[in-house]
């Protein structure tokens, strides 16, 4: 065991499942959580809760993000796509499809890990901030990007390996697996857009009857994820951008509530779960992404984001409940610091 830091962030759980620990919150979705989720199947039905994902379409929400490159494989320049295996073996009657693809993996629905979102933090508590991950894990050492491969100041021609701690194939490995709990903003906020404080988020849980519990994943369903399918590959950004509800990041009751609830992920079918840009921070250094921030880098929840949520919730609202068997591995990726999902509630 490593205690990699000696000044962790205020309202942090660094350490307190072990020194060494990469999963965070996740370590309370135990046998019990799992089970817990499994009771809620009643009805035998499934809901697929991902968007296509090679939507939104286009990289207009965030330049850096591509759709899914999907391409043949070959082999010795021939593409294996309806290819008749009789051109080298004259007797055989097979025909063979083998594809490829290229993907960005937090360009539609996905998983962050607790690699995403770090921060600059004065870790080592001697004055001097560095680049640090949940649980004290570091930048250049456990998060390693092609900019550390140097020697003598030069890069080593090294390629990109991804995160040695934090990534997403510990999620993967340890199971996604327990009770989901749906929060129906959309159903009382409609699609404007508005930023959900502590306040407002429990009115709708009281109204609707919803308790949200320790190892529980939280998730919210707001309609974005509708409006992107409603525009069919070519989202309009200013439209998206400027719609639909997200959590207000900045309000301190409402962080406070997520620490003490124990909730073990948090997703919407929004872009960020949190709305960005945040409203304006009070004090200078702080953080533009406030609700990351807190879940990512202080307590280790996972945040998903843009999954769909529109079938889930009419069919939960018209049946009376808010909660349901929720299934979401990402890929056992090492070394990724996001994944694409496709999550399944089964009710």
């Amino acid at each position: 065991m490593t205690q990699r830091w000696i000044n962790r962030p205020q309202g942090a759980n660094w350490g307190e499942f072990g020194d060494d620990d990469q999963l965070g919150r996740i370590n309370l979705l135990d046998h019990q959580a799992v089970l817990r989720g499994a009771r809620e199947i009643t009805a035998g039905k499934s809901f697929c809760l991902s968007l296509p994902l090679n939507l939104p379409g286009g990289n207009r929400l965030n330049p850096r993000r591509h759709a899914p490159v999907l391409r043949p494989t070959e082999l010795q320049g021939e593409p294996y796509i309806n290819f008749a295996t009789r051109r080298n073996q004259p007797d055989a009657v097979d025909v063979i499809s083998d594809d490829a693809v290229l993907l960005w993996t937090q360009y539609s629905t996905q998983w962050d890990s607790l690699a995403h979102v770090g921060q600059l933090f004065d870790v080592d508590d001697d004055g001097e901030d560095e680049i640090v991950y949940y649980n004290g894990y570091r930048g250049g050492t456990d998060v390693v990007g092609p900019r550390d491969y140097l020697k003598d100041g030069e890069p080593t021609g090294r390629d990109y390996t991804g995160a040695a701690a934090l990534g997403i194939e510990h999620m993967a490995t340890h199971g996604m697996q327990g009770r989901g709990v749906l929060v129906d903003l959309r159903h009382h906020f409609g699609d404007e857009r508005k930023l959900i404080n502590y306040n407002q988020l429990h009115e709708v849980l009281e109204a609707d009857n919803v308790t949200v519990a320790q190892g529980d994943i939280l998730c919210l369903h707001t309609g974005l994820g509708d409006r992107i399918v409603e525009m069919a590959g070519d989202p309009d950004a200013e439209v998206l951008h400027n719609i639909c509800t997200a959590l207000d990041g900045r309000d301190e009751r409402l962080l406070q509530w997520i620490t003490d609830v124990g909730v073990v992920a948090i997703v919407a079918d929004n872009y960020a779960v949190e709305g960005l840009p945040s409203r304006p921070a009070g004090s200078a250094p702080h953080s533009k992404l406030p609700l990351h921030e807190h879940c990512l880098f202080k307590l280790g929840i996972p945040l998903g984001e843009l999954w769909y949520f529109t079938e889930l919730a009419a069919w939960l609202r018209e049946h009376k409940r808010s909660r349901f068997m929720l299934t979401a591995p990402p890929l056992r990726l090492p070394g990724a610091v996001g994944s694409p999902v496709t999550p399944i509630a089964t009710v």
